[in-house]
Parts: C-alpha cells; sequence; structure tokens
C-alpha cells in the first residue's frame, strides 16, 4: 500500500523547512562575512542533511486525550441554603465521609424537632386506642359470660360488638398516623443530614466555588474531588481506527505540547466503548494512568500515540525530507549524491559557531513512493540507505539548482527540529534574525 503525505502535515512541513532555512541562511551569512577567505560563491545555496537508514517503523495513530481523575466527580448541595461554612481548600486530600460544606441548619432542626414531637403525639393516641379497645375487649368478654346465663340482652352484646369495631378502626388508625409521623421525622432528619454535604470518595478537592454567606442550590456545583494518583485519559476513535486500533496496545502519553521522544508516560489502551455516536461514527477510548510524578493534571488535553504495529521493513528518511514538486505534484527528496559513508554528521548545531559545510556538491532529485508513515519518519521506496537527504533548505533547491553546500547532521536533531511546535520555531528564528542585526548594528 502507497501513502501520501496530508496536507496539514505537508504545510507544517513547509513551515518548518522555511523558517530553518531562513536559520541557515543567517548563520552562512556570519559565516561568509566574518571569514574572508571564503571563496564560495554566494549563489550557491546552503543546506541541511541527513543520512537515509534501512529499517522498520513504529505504526502509531496520533491523538488528542483528555485527561480525567479516577471517580472524578462534582460535589452539588442536594437543598438550597446558605453556606455556613467551607471545610476544606483547594487541594486537600480528603478521605471518603469528611464534611466539605456546611449549610446554615436552624429551619432544618427546628422541622425535626415539630416531626419529633408530632411523633411522640401519635405515639400517644395509639397508646389512648389500645387502651380503649382493651377496655372494651374486656367489658364484652364479661359481658359474653353474662349473655351465657341469660343475664344479658342480645342488644347489649351487639352494641359491645359495634363499640369494639370502633375502636378496633381507631388503633389501626393511629398505628397509620404513628408510621406516618416516623416517615415524616426520617425525612426531615435525612433533610437535616444534608446540610452538610460530605466527601462521597477519598480523593483531592479543587474547582472550590464556595464561599461562606452564599446562596446555594441543587445547580450550585461546590468543589471537584477526584484520585490524582490514579487517572483515566479518554481519546476519540473514529469507525475507521477500530480496524486497527484494540484494547491492550501500548500508547504514549505525552506531558507536553512539543511531545518529545523520550517525555512520555507509556501505558496501555485500557478500554473501547462497543457504542458509536450514530452522527459523528465515532466511540471512546479510555487509558487508565498511574500519575505517580504528578506530571498530569485533570482537564488537561495531552497528545496520545497508539502503537498499533511495525511497518514492512524500508528506506527511512525524516519526515521533512519529503519534498513535493509544486508544478507536477511529484513527491521525492534531494540526494547529495557525491557524500559518502566517509562524511560524519553534527549531533549537535550551535549557531554561534556551526560546522562548516562542504563545497559545492552535486544534488539530485529522486522521485520517491512513500510506503509507511510515521509520526516523524516515512519508509520509501526510491533511493537506498546510506543516502544523504535534504531536510533543510528544499525551498532553495527547487528552481533547477544541481549544486549545494550540505551541512551534514544527524537524526536526533532534526527529529528534535520536528517536534517543535510552530510558535517555538518562529520564535526561535525571530530571536536568531534579532541577534545578528544587534551584532551588524554594533
Amino acid at each position: 500500500m502507497k501513502y501520501s503525505l496530508s496536507p496539514l502535515k505537508v504545510t507544517y512541513l513547509s513551515l518548518l523547512l522555511l523558517t530553518s532555512s531562513l536559520f541557515i541562511s543567517c548563520s552562512d551569512d556570519e559565516s561568509e562575512n566574518g571569514s574572508s577567505g571564503n571563496n564560495f560563491s554566494s549563489s550557491t545555496p546552503s543546506v541541511e542533511a541527513v543520512k537515509s537508514r534501512y529499517g522498520t517503523l513504529p505504526l502509531s495513530q496520533r491523538l488528542s486525550g483528555t485527561v480525567y481523575a479516577k471517580n472524578q466527580v462534582s460535589l452539588y448541595p442536594e437543598i438550597s441554603g446558605k453556606v455556613a461554612a467551607v471545610h476544606v481548600q483547594n487541594g486537600e486530600f480528603v478521605e471518603k465521609g469528611t464534611p466539605i460544606v456546611s449549610l446554615e441548619d436552624n429551619q432544618y432542626r427546628e422541622q425535626v424537632q415539630q416531626a419529633r414531637a408530632n411523633l411522640r403525639i401519635n405515639e400517644a393516641r395509639l397508646k389512648q386506642a389500645r387502651a380503649r379497645y382493651n377496655e372494651l375487649e374486656a367489658q364484652y368478654k364479661r359481658t359474653k359470660q353474662l349473655s351465657d346465663q341469660q343475664l344479658s340482652s342480645e342488644l347489649e352484646m351487639e352494641t359491645l360488638q359495634a363499640q369494639m369495631s370502633s375502636a378496633e378502626a381507631d388503633v389501626d388508625l393511629a398505628e397509620a398516623q404513628l408510621e406516618q409521623a416516623q416517615s415524616s421525622l426520617q425525612e426531615q432528619q435525612d433533610l437535616l443530614s444534608k446540610t452538610v454535604i460530605k466527601a462521597p470518595i477519598s480523593g483531592t478537592v479543587g474547582q472550590r466555588n464556595a464561599e461562606t454567606g452564599m446562596q446555594v442550590n441543587s445547580s450550585t456545583e461546590l468543589f471537584k474531588i477526584g484520585d490524582l494518583d490514579n487517572l483515566r485519559v479518554e481519546v476519540v476513535l473514529t469507525d475507521q481506527m477500530l480496524d486497527k486500533i484494540e484494547v491492550g496496545q501500548t500508547v504514549h502519553i505525552y506531558t507536553n505540547s512539543n511531545a518529545h521522544k523520550n517525555n512520555f508516560i507509556e501505558a496501555e489502551l485500557t478500554r473501547i466503548s462497543p457504542f458509536l455516536n450514530n452522527v459523528t461514527r465515532s466511540t471512546e477510548g479510555e487509558i487508565d494512568v498511574q500519575n505517580t510524578d504528578s506530571k498530569l493534571r485533570p482537564g488537561m488535553f495531552v497528545p496520545v500515540d497508539i502503537l498499533y504495529g511495525q511497518s514492512e521493513r524500508a528506506t527511512l528518511v525524516p519526515t521533512s525530507a519529503i519534498y513535493t514538486d509544486p508544478n507536477s505534484g511529484e513527491e521525492g527528496v534531494f540526494v547529495a549524491t557525491s557524500l559518502g559513508s566517509e562524511i560524519q554528521p553534527a549531533e549537535q548545531i550551535n549557531p554561534q559557531n556551526p560546522p562548516p559545510l562542504t563545497g559545492p556538491t552535486e544534488i539530485q532529485f529522486k522521485p520517491i513512493d512513500v510506503i509507511a508513515e510515521g509520526r516523524m519518519e516515512v519508509g520509501v521506496e526510491g533511493i537506498e540507505p546510506g543516502n544523504w537527504v535534504v531536510t533543510v533548505g528544499q525551498d532553495l533547491l527547487s528552481s533547477g539548482r544541481q549544486q549545494a553546500r550540505v551541512r551534514t547532521s544527524s537524526w536526533e536533531r532534526i527529529l528534535a527540529l520536528q517536534g517543535l511546535q510552530r510558535q517555538d520555531l518562529l520564535q526561535s528564528v525571530l530571536d536568531r534574525q534579532t541577534d545578528i542585526n544587534d551584532s551588524s548594528s554594533q
């Protein structure tokens, strides 16, 4: 399968090449102005190159993730009221059940007292109803004995039976009223307990929005709380990604926006929701992360690479080496054909004392096919491993020039340069240009 670089990546690489070319030009101007023995023609452009190599690419999918604390919840009051006290501050760790905020409770305490008094009244009514029933029951038994001896009338017996039925109904009513009073008391006690908002979990509190004296209701968020030692990073996965991305694959979570190679936390894709949104055709992937070094914070947006395999073996070049001919649309690389393995790359380039350039060297444009694409490297067909390919300054060669002076560089430098954000890269060039102008004015 053959690939082509995305327009967004091409645009960024164009910016990288342009700003880096300005950097090289500034350094070369300084070198030429400071050395009268330099006989190179100013029309020969200067470029930077690295040596292509042979290998495989780790295939990865770059996504943006959002960090959440484990069990992250927002704390809301369940009742309305005025804040009486705030017991914790942002950043404090609390155990489950710890009071967080207290509301004024005078009204709720009075309601509890009224409910408790009503309960006692209904308890007394029940005792009274039972006593009345017991009294009638005893009278009925005595009258029944007399009736058996023909010493009482049937009317008297019927009257007592009716009175007993009424007394029994009074007992049932009193029992129901007592249960109602007990329920009312429990309800008022529950409302009173809700005047103290407690931590539902053990964790760290933050995003305080509670102040003494403020009026709150059930829609007022008071705090957030979560376990900051155990985080969850959520990423959005499209339906096309699900063909290659699965649970258990290694992920790299970068702890800053530059996403440098060694500045990441390694974890695994923990779970994928099986349900896709019927509009966006996407779902959520979740990554559980141990935040032992406190590098991540809930709410952060972080770059996430999901590693889903290895490419086939091929000649590898940095992504910035790819040049697209604006006339034909053909993709290729510029190769310094006369440079060999005896040339050693410069590991670092000091702008104040850059390594020397080669003499005018033949440069040839070679079309290539991209067969595998990583985040900063691509596998290509069309050139051999060990070729010196131009990574900075291709725009200076696009006018048909066949010679250039070459400054050899290392892969590490080029990949670090590619990892820079746009604003960092532009600021570096502007700072460099300012330094040169200041030196010239002196």
